[in-house]
């Protein structure tokens, strides 16, 4: 065993990134026959693919699984080819784009937005590997590229035509407006170019309104907790965590540091405390929200489970266990004051996708995080609207304007708070001093 942890040093998250896609492939035909996957592959490429439209419903577990599966399989190739090290923000774009394989996102509509971004590359003489996270969490604006096919009033060539170059335009332009976007909230939103994307959405789809395109969210979803998907989730997250333990040699210094870390960006956990530690994060945010979902009566969609991968993900990278936990609740408590239940398809995603507005709980306390969760769930539930569900990452979005509400109001509070602190502190010194005298 120790010559076999030698072997892989340096190496163990590539390696378990790519098991974990043979095994969605796995998973794939273990799901479905080849002709299903097949003809249900044909559905996924050809539908809108616009919020909320879950494969598993619309295509069939085996099909889903196997998109899932493909788009995972790109991302990673570019990330080979690119020679970018599985740091954090890695992991996290891999295991984001495999979740959202099983709704939104497939092998066709996100070339175009890869395309972009290298392109933008090239224009400004650099590798795409300056720009690769920017590529691959940018895919969440692929749904344009297929929706735009549909809805242009021209021949299909033409509409396909257009709808490649309007997806080129998106990766090419995500770049600089991501950049701009993260000074906004401040690495307190961990879905930064959801953010933007959400941003740049907005506005395609205002140009889209005014030349009289419409495009209306829809909603796809598969109800129901598959207990074998529910038993082969639990197994698989409770391996990673005992990797992660047996690559640590045992030692939970890292984990215990990890959690004391609040999670603003840049939080690299792997380059921080290392694989083994952050294997063991993941596979607890892992059992977390599975959990979570069982617990609150939900549903094991295709959705669901794409936005709990997206939680795994960002356990490498900002999301701990003590920072998600006051989210998450915050989410739930959200419940009680609302016409929403837990088990609403929307509420469900926002206790999901809470990972990227943990760090709030982590610089300023749990009940800062409480608060942030409630308000990420009221805001959520808005603002699929604004782009017509072409945004993907909706959570992202709303998880931005969640930290340009709340984090002046918080620093201003924890400013007062520390400098009657000091002001208390210097009271005290002073009257010891008089009592000397």
């Amino acid at each position: 065993m120790e010559k076999i942890k030698e072997k892989i040093k340096g190496n163990e998250l590539k390696l378990f990134t790519i098991v974990s896609n043979i095994m969605l492939f796995a998973a794939a035909f273990v799901s479905g026959s080849p002709q299903s996957i097949v003809e249900g592959m044909k559905k996924i490429i050809i539908s809108r693919n616009a919020l909320i439209t879950d494969y598993f419903e619309l295509a069939g577990m085996g099909a889903a699984f196997f998109n899932a599966a493909l788009v995972m399989a790109v991302c990673i190739g570019l990330v080979l080819v690119q020679k970018i090290p599985f740091t954090g923000p890695t992991m996290a774009a891999l295991f984001i784009n495999a979740g959202y394989g099983l709704w939104g996102k497939n092998p066709i509509n996100i070339l175009p937005i890869l395309l972009g971004t290298y392109l933008y590359a090239k224009m400004h003489h650099a590798h795409l590997g300056r720009y690769i996270y920017t590529a691959l969490f940018g895919t969440c604006l692929a749904p344009f590229v297929t929706e735009l096919v549909y809805i242009l009033p021209y021949s299909w060539g033409v509409n396909m035509g257009i709808a490649i170059l309007v997806g080129v335009s998106i990766g090419f332009l995500l770049p600089p407006l991501s950049a701009h976007t993260a000074s906004m909230h401040m690495g307190y939103n961990l879905f930064n170019v959801g953010f933007s994307a959400g941003v740049l959405a907005f506005v395609i789809v205002c140009i889209m309104r005014s030349l009289g395109l419409e495009s209306e969210s829809v909603m796809i979803w598969q109800e129901g907790r598959p207990i074998g998907i529910v038993i082969c989730l639990y197994i698989y997250f409770a391996v990673t965590i005992l990797l992660g333990l047996w690559i640590s040699r045992g030692s939970l210094k890292g984990l215990r540091h990890i959690f004391k870390h609040p999670g603003r960006a840049v939080a690299d956990f792997v380059l921080m405390d290392g694989p083994g530690a952050t294997m063991m994060n993941m596979g607890m945010i892992g059992i977390i929200c599975i959990t979570y979902i069982i617990l609150v009566g939900g549903d094991l969609a295709g959705p669901v489970l794409g936005a709990v991968w997206t939680a795994f993900g960002f356990a490498a990278f900002g999301a701990h266990v003590k920072n998600y936990l006051p989210v998450l609740l915050g989410v739930y408590l959200f419940t009680f004051i609302s016409k929403y239940n837990a088990a609403t398809p929307g509420i469900q995603l926002a206790a999901m996708f809470g990972v990227g507005i943990a760090p709030i709980a982590g610089q300023f306390g749990a009940l800062a995080g409480i608060l942030a969760g409630m308000l990420h769930s009221a805001i959520v539930m808005c603002t699929a609207g604004m782009y017509g569900g072409l945004n993907l990452y909706n959570n992202g979005f709303s998880a931005g304007w969640v930290a340009i509400f709340m984090i002046p109001a918080l620093e201003s509070f924890m400013r007062q708070f520390e400098d009657r602190r000091r002001r208390k502190k210097a009271d005290n010194r002073e009257a010891k001093q008089d009592e000397s005298r």
